[in-house]
This record gives structure tokens, C-alpha cells and sequence, in this order.
């Protein structure tokens, strides 16, 4: 798969800041009105002073996969609140570039407009590769939301306080279990991005396609 190169990588904090600022223009948050087929999954684990980067691609029928790449590297940028695309976007990108089976919509372990510039990963990777994408976080970055009910399904919208828009969805996936953090990537509505979520977590807390990314990330070594 190609993608957008839109920025260089290799910048400091505050122009890394700055290009967030500047693909803000470029978000779309629209009905994804064909089906979807094909969904990518991905994450990053970290080994020392290197990362790998795994994407998985999965049927929506059965949520089986059926293409998988990883890309194992050095990061460069440092950790810092609200950056993670320039820490592990890179890696991500190389391991898309191998990837055959396009998706119609990709899975990020991560934020997606829930972010204080409204570019999370996923939002600034569903830019670059201009695929649909969501963010599903396991622990909250930006805004405010209420603790939803108890029971699987529930959930509570999360704001920006200081302007009143709505950013996510904090969405209990299992009954008495920590909800998940999902937000819209890029060419989505939120309501279709709750619900998939919930589509993908029949058993589990985690979307079953990122629970399988998850893991192909912690294996140690090239795939």
C-alpha cells in the first residue's frame, strides 16, 4: 500500500507541534456509506531503544486475518504526551507499505480527534494513508466525560470543556469492565465507530482485531 507524505518525520517538538496545527485543515469526519469488508488492526511494541510495528488485516465476516506485516526499527522521536504518531508513526507506515489487501478502514490502539490539536494517531495516520480510520484507547488522553453504566453498550460522550464539542465516546464493551476511549479517525462518524467497536468485541474489553496486533507486535523478532 502507498501512502501521503505530507511532513517530514525527523523534527523537534515544536515543529511536530506545528505540523499537527497545520493537517488539522485536512480532517474528515463523514458516513462511510460502502460496506466494510476489510479492517486493519494495528500496534507497536517496544523492545529496548526499538519498536515493532504490526498490521493486520482482517475479515469483518468471521474477524479472522488475513494478511499480516510487521516492521521491526529504531525510534528516534522521544516520548511526549500527544506526539505518539511521531514516535511510532514511522514504523507503522513501513509495515503498511508491505501490505497487499487494502482495508476499508483501519483500527488504531489509540486516539483519534479525543486530542488536544484533534490529531491523534489516528487521525493523523487515517490522513496520510486517506483511509476511514478510529481510535480505540484503553485509558483516556483529552476532555471530560461522565463514567457510563454498568452493563456492555453503554456509554458517555466525551468534550472538550472549554468549547463544548464532542470528541468520543467513552463505551463499556463487557459488562463490568473498564470502558474503552473510542474517537473518529478520519472519514467517520462517531455513531458508526461506537458501533463497530462493539461489533468487534464479542468476548473481550479490546477489539478483537487489535487484541491480534496486540500480540503479533510482543513477538520478538521479524514476521
Amino acid at each position: 500500500m502507498e501512502y501521503q507524505i505530507l511532513h517530514p518525520w525527523k523534527v523537534n517538538i515544536k515543529k511536530a507541534i506545528e505540523i499537527q496545527e497545520g493537517l488539522r485543515k485536512r480532517i474528515i469526519l463523514k458516513q462511510i456509506l460502502k460496506p466494510i469488508k476489510k479492517i486493519a488492526a494495528v500496534d507497536v511494541a517496544f523492545f529496548d531503544d526499538e519498536a515493532k510495528a504490526a498490521v493486520c488485516i482482517f475479515n469483518l465476516s468471521d474477524i479472522r486475518p488475513i494478511e499480516a506485516k510487521t516492521v521491526r526499527g529504531k525510534i528516534d522521536f522521544p516520548y511526549f504526551p500527544g506526539l505518539l504518531t511521531f514516535r511510532e508513526g514511522p514504523l507503522i507506515l513501513k509495515a503498511f507499505k508491505k501490505i497487499k489487501v487494502k482495508p476499508d478502514i483501519v483500527l488504531f490502539d489509540g486516539q483519534g480527534v479525543c486530542h488536544p490539536r484533534r490529531m491523534g494517531i489516528a487521525t493523523h495516520l487515517g490522513i496520510l494513508l486517506n483511509l476511514s480510520s478510529i481510535g480505540c484507547a484503553k485509558s483516556s488522553l483529552y476532555g471530560i466525560y461522565n463514567m457510563p453504566a454498568n452493563e456492555r453498550g453503554s456509554f458517555s460522550f466525551i468534550y472538550d470543556k472549554d468549547i463544548k464539542e464532542t470528541l468520543g465516546v467513552a463505551l463499556r464493551t463487557r459488562t463490568s469492565v473498564k470502558p474503552v476511549f473510542v474517537s473518529c479517525g478520519y472519514k467517520v462518524t462517531l455513531k458508526q465507530a461506537k458501533e463497530l467497536i462493539l461489533a468487534l468485541t464479542p468476548e473481550f474489553r479490546i477489539p478483537e482485531p487489535l487484541r491480534w496486533a496486540h500480540r503479533l507486535a510482543k513477538v520478538s523478532g521479524a514476521y
